[in-house]
């Protein structure tokens, strides 16, 4: 790469947020997302995606003991964004005690937690862009679903059922969103590397879309919206 590259001359939180845009819009307008936002779902659809981020977030937060002290992951890999918990907690609302008998992951859900899974144990910078794609996922447009899943179902605001979105170690959502970019800034790896990061951010986004698409399948839609033809 030249001087005059993308890559050194913008600030690389910046260059993966832009990169990710059209996928990240793509992931809004599922025909799934956009039935469950629009209130055009029952809470039994909530219950199963709640389900399939189960298994996404086992396979993200079951690698942070082994990925703690790499110089790649290890600074992200803050106590205070761990989710399985407060996930475990709303799927014993939503399913009762038993919950665990009852889940099973999509196919597509089968294949985003195997991604996962092998870039935490083969490449540590491709985990960085699964991280970096769900958790500020999650303090942005989470924040939306959690607000929907209050009005629609009568969950307790920021209580059970929904706590999967409440990050109460978090005080300060945008400060902590500012500092996660300056992380991911200055990242220990090279301008190539950067480059395949931001490939995976894409795929990352692309697994979910699938996830979100076969969740539309079983709940009688397409799984796209007109909005992202």
């Amino acid at each position: 790469m030249d001087a005059h590259s993308p890559a050194l001359s913008t600030p690389f939180s910046a260059l993966i947020r832009t990169a990710s845009s059209e996928a990240h819009t793509e992931v809004q307008h599922t025909s799934f997302m956009d039935d469950m936002l629009g209130g055009r779902l029952g809470v039994a659809a909530y219950r199963r995606y709640t389900e399939q981020l189960w298994f996404v977030y086992r396979a993200l937060e079951g690698s942070t003991e082994a990925l703690a002290q790499d110089p790649v992951t290890g600074p992200f890999l803050r106590p205070e964004l761990t989710r399985m918990p407060e996930l475990e907690r709303d799927l014993a609302h939503l399913g009762g005690a038993g919950w665990r008998d009852g889940i099973r992951p999509l196919p597509a859900t089968e294949a985003y937690a195997a991604r996962i899974a092998e870039c935490a144990r083969e490449w540590p910078a491709g985990y960085v862009a699964h991280h970096y794609t769900r958790y500020l996922g999650d303090l942005s447009g989470g924040q939306i679903v959690r607000g929907t899943a209050e009005k629609a179902w009568g969950f307790a605001r920021k209580g059970d059922g929904v706590r999967f979105y409440v990050f109460e170690g978090i005080g300060n959502p945008a400060a902590f969103k500012r500092e996660y970019r300056a992380l991911l800034d200055a990242l220990p790896v090279d301008d190539l590397e950067k480059q395949r990061v931001v490939e995976e951010c894409r795929r990352a986004y692309a697994l979910n879309v699938a996830v979100l698409s076969e969740l539309s399948a079983e709940f009688g839609g397409d799984g796209r919206s007109p909005l992202s033809a």
